[in-house]
């Protein structure tokens, strides 16, 4: 367990051991690979080209460069449509062209980050499939203590908090309190951050906030992030609203349904739909189904006009095939905001809103997945999860303090405030 803010040791049964520098993804590298020689100097295997993606690249112009036919970008794009993750091109990351020995390309693959590769296959008919290569990783926590001193933005960033951490951790807890107006100099705060590492111990770049506790007074705010992803009180009541099951305030019909296996309606090829189509008339009003901030926003040849939420974090939706776009990118929507009007855009066979739930980065049936749209942590659950708050407690208040190690549960020593 990695502690911060006050130098304070907490003893757990795992030590957290973070190496800072792999908190940074190398993908630095660039050039050309080639299998390895026989002795008569002869190379067997595919030719590997890596290119480092720099400001301002586009795909179009990436491929010109390689002089890659744009017919096979546009399959590329195409088996992407259902994913969009060559939609943003992050400056740094590496693309990998893979060519067979008539210089034909076979593959190209993208590394998200140390645990994670997209590639797209190309098949015999050209088209290309999408793949997604996901190595094993575990989370390993880190606690970060500080006092207010000024602006809890100023106080969260002196304690090592990322300005998007921050913003969360505002976020969570705006039901309880007002960080503007209420909090005092002196006021103390511990924060639970996950980090995602590899099993080679190299940190993917991925957090998470797994529990905050913050003291003002006499009152104590608590959050706590559950396996089903959403964030409660000690006693298992939601911080946050509840998922809305349907982006539209009428149920339209579901003219495709959520199907990984599916046979695409215009070129009779497998393509997994990641999602529902909703049989919306162009300008119907689409609303945000949760509470989150939008991360993308844009105009795909294939998936059309789409908007990308992230839900804290556990939850993403996704809403494509738009006609009108009403809101930015980094803007913070709440559940049942109008953030768009449904359209035709993209390659459609008719007006529709497509509408995807992603659950950890894995996509679900928004209709029938099991997501938090209860107010609290169920019944049977309740025992399990009081016992995770009791201990997630101890440590973060032995962080703050060393002698408050033997920790009040819950329900003892916890002045909650309420709205």
């Amino acid at each position: 367990m990695w502690v911060s803010g006050k130098s304070t040791a907490v003893p757990t049964p795992a030590t957290f051991k973070l190496d800072p520098q792999s908190l940074v993804s190398d993908n630095s590298s660039s050039g050309q690979n080639q299998a390895s020689n026989d002795s008569d100097g002869t190379t067997k295997g595919p030719l590997a080209v890596d290119y480092e993606i720099r400001k301002g690249d586009t795909l179009s112009e990436i491929f010109e460069e390689k002089d890659i036919p744009a017919t096979l970008l546009q399959h590329i794009l195409e088996a992407d449509s259902e994913y969009l993750s060559l939609e943003t091109l992050m400056p740094g990351k590496v693309l990998t062209f893979r060519y067979d020995d008539q210089h034909n390309l076979t593959e190209l693959d993208l590394q998200l980050d140390p645990a994670r590769k997209v590639s797209f296959v190309r098949q015999d008919d050209d088209s290309f499939v999408h793949q997604q290569v996901e190595s094993k990783t575990h989370w390993e926590s880190q606690i970060l203590t500080g006092e207010i001193r000024g602006s809890f933005y100023a106080s969260g960033m002196k304690a090592g908090l990322s300005e998007a951490q921050v913003a969360s951790l505002s976020h969570l807890l705006k039901n309880k309190l007002n960080f503007r107006r209420d909090l005092r100099a002196g006021d103390a705060f511990a924060v639970m951050v996950g980090h995602e590492i590899t099993q080679e111990d190299q940190a993917t770049g991925h957090t998470r906030i797994e529990a905050v506790s913050l003291s003002r007074g006499k009152h104590v705010y608590n959050a706590f992030l559950y396996d089903d992803g959403n964030y409660y009180d000690e006693n298992g009541e939601s911080i946050l609203p509840a998922f809305l099951r349907w982006p539209t305030t009428r149920h339209f019909r579901v003219s495709s349904p959520f199907n990984p296996k599916r046979l695409h309606p215009v070129t009779g090829r497998r393509a997994p739909h990641n999602g529902v189509d909703l049989a919306t008339p162009t300008g119907t009003p689409v609303r945000s189904t949760g509470d989150g901030v939008v991360t993308r926003i844009g105009n795909h040849p294939y998936a059309g006009k789409y908007i990308d939420i992230d839900h804290n974090g556990s939850f993403e939706t996704r809403y494509l095939h738009l006609s009108k776009i009403m809101v930015k990118r980094g803007e913070r929507v709440k559940r049942g905001e109008k953030i768009a009007l449904s359209g035709n855009t993209g390659r459609t066979t008719g007006p529709h809103l497509h509408f995807e739930f992603h659950v950890k980065g894995r996509p679900v049936n928004p209709l029938t997945a099991d997501i938090p749209t209860a107010a609290s942590v169920p019944r049977k659950d309740l025992a399990s999860f009081k016992s995770q708050v009791h201990q997630q407690l101890a440590l973060m208040r032995a962080a703050t303090d060393p002698a408050s190690l033997v920790a009040t549960g819950p329900d003892q020593g916890s002045d909650t405030a309420t709205n």
